[in-house]
């Protein structure tokens, strides 16, 4: 890669990164999204060279491909038939992994280490989902904001790029300073005693159990969130809205659409798509009619729910899963990233939302001016291996932790479980829950019951399944309670697994 040709590429992409926020926004509404993806599939037919074998050896000619329909017939690329069965440099522009700056590293469900290169550019577009976040859900353009990035540093995706993301916002002309403790929870709580009071608001980045974990602590030890302005963006897990209301209320938050943010990430090409007031809205009315979100979405489970721009990261569904496309240091043609899901256009996310009596937007009109664009709809339920069969209904953790998130439940816990299905000496399965105690928290049989019924019930509500098909004497779940940190089912620093199978 010739040093020119990089220097190139970063001014034309610094270019197109500070043009204002909503001329870009605009600019992807008004191009073919199509198009767009068939210009970049025919740029990395002629440029990658693992791509150009690939193609190859699916007797695939790039130059048949011309429209939507031609696109749509390629074949599937995945980690099994690509991503590790070409050289890594093979799978970068013109073959040189010197065209990127920086490789992140992502462990995966199987704990093998993928490597991913990229360059500072791929940066900028995904700034922009951080700038939709900061801008028109935080106000972050108006007035001076801290943004502590609590995500694990290292060579794991999460953190660096989220500070690099923020830093680019920052030299945007964004008045934000960026502040990296990683997952150091004390000092993170260090952090926000010294900084915090110097800031209009602060930003806690980061895996949602950890800052909620954050956050009590933090009110443990007598910090005051309610009067640091605190805004949450968060990715990695879906969480129930009933902790997002709970959390609100620790936080002082009283305008959740406006507070809050979930991206929809992935370490293969970073950020997919983001929550935006309009979605957490929208989301917020299926959560509270759980009937209109199993015929909407098709589930008992309610989805992570964000706006993504199509010309920017190309979604498709097959089969029940998300394919996606788009430019990276990698760049990825119809990649099948396992998650369940669907897209959902605006305007029949809003009809269908007319039809309940439901209008988002007015509902919005009370809170706050900012800008609500028509991007499309993108819904992520995660990868099937986190689900439960038990008497053939399918339990999702979802629907377990609306249960520990009840008011008379959630002081006393961390919100982690591992849900497993047993057998008693008779052979008969039974639905069993390991639940983590909050800190200084005691096991006793009352909070064991308590637990059990607050889980029951919330199980009935939500699955259908669930109150159908699993006998009634079988439906009350076995509760255990492990204190903080429980080495077994609990071990600190460790990323959270919900099931066991």
């Amino acid at each position: 890669m010739r040093e020119n040709s990089k220097q190139q590429r970063l001014q034309n992409a610094w270019q197109e990164f500070v043009t204002p926020l909503e001329t870009k926004l605009k600019k992807s509404l008004n191009t073919d999204p199509e198009q767009a993806i068939i210009n970049l599939f025919h740029q990395v037919s002629n440029r990658v060279p693992a791509y150009q074998k690939f193609l190859e050896a699916h007797q695939i000619n790039p130059q048949e491909i011309k429209t939507i329909a031609d696109f749509q017939s390629l074949p599937l690329i995945d980690k099994e038939n690509y991503i590790r069965a070409y050289p890594l440099g093979d799978r970068c522009y013109e073959g040189e992994i010197a065209s990127c700056d920086l490789i992140a590293v992502s462990s995966g469900s199987t704990g093998q280490p993928t490597f991913w290169p990229r360059f500072i550019t791929d940066e900028y577009q995904i700034a922009t989902r951080f700038e939709q976040i900061f801008q028109n859900s935080f106000q972050a353009d108006q007035g001076n904001t801290l943004a502590v990035v609590c995500f694990s540093l290292g060579t794991w995706v999460g953190g660096i790029y989220t500070a690099n993301c923020c830093r680019h916002l920052a030299t945007k002309g964004y008045p934000l300073t960026v502040v990296t403790p990683g997952s150091n929870k004390t000092e993170i709580l260090r952090i926000i005693e010294q900084l915090a009071p110097l800031f209009e608001r602060v930003v806690l980045l980061g895996y949602p159990p950890f800052l909620k974990d954050v956050i009590d602590t933090g009110l443990s030890k007598g910090i005051p969130w309610q009067n640091y302005g605190i805004k949450l963006v968060m990715a990695g897990e879906v969480f129930s809205e009933e902790w997002r209301d709970l959390v609100a209320a620790r936080i002082g938050s009283t305008n959740p659409c406006y507070d809050f943010a979930s991206l929809y990430g992935t370490a293969d090409a970073g950020v997919l798509g983001n929550e935006t007031a309009l979605s957490i809205c929208i989301r917020r009315f299926f959560a509270s009619h759980p009937d209109r979100a199993r015929e909407f979405f098709g589930e008992s489970r309610l989805p992570t729910l964000v706006q993504y721009d199509p010309t920017s990261r190309y979604f498709e569904v097959q089969d029940g899963t998300l394919l996606f496309s788009g430019n990276n240091g990698i760049p990825l043609i119809r990649y099948h990233i396992a998650d369940t899901g669907g897209i959902i256009s605006y305007q029949e996310m809003l009809a269908y939302l007319n039809e309940q009596g439901f209008n988002p937007l007015a509902e919005l009109a009370s809170g706050d001016n900012s800008p609500h664009y028509p991007l499309p709809f993108v819904y992520v339920f995660g990868r099937a291996n986190f689900v439960l069969s038990y008497y053939g209904a399918n339990i999702y953790p979802e629907n377990i932790q609306v249960g520990l998130e009840q008011t008379d439940i959630s002081d006393s816990v961390t919100g982690k479980f591992v849900m497993e299905i047993r057998q008693d000496q008779d052979h008969n399965s039974y639905l069993a829950i390991a639940v983590e105690l909050a800190i200084a928290v005691n096991s006793t049989q009352e909070l064991q019951d308590a637990i059990a019924n607050s889980i029951h019930a919330q199980l009935i509500r939500l699955n259908s399944e669930y109150a159908n098909y699993v006998p009634s004497q079988r439906q009350l779940p076995d509760i255990s309670l492990y204190n903080f940190g429980d080495p077994n089912y609990f071990p600190v620093g460790v990323k959270h697994r919900y099931t066991k199978h």
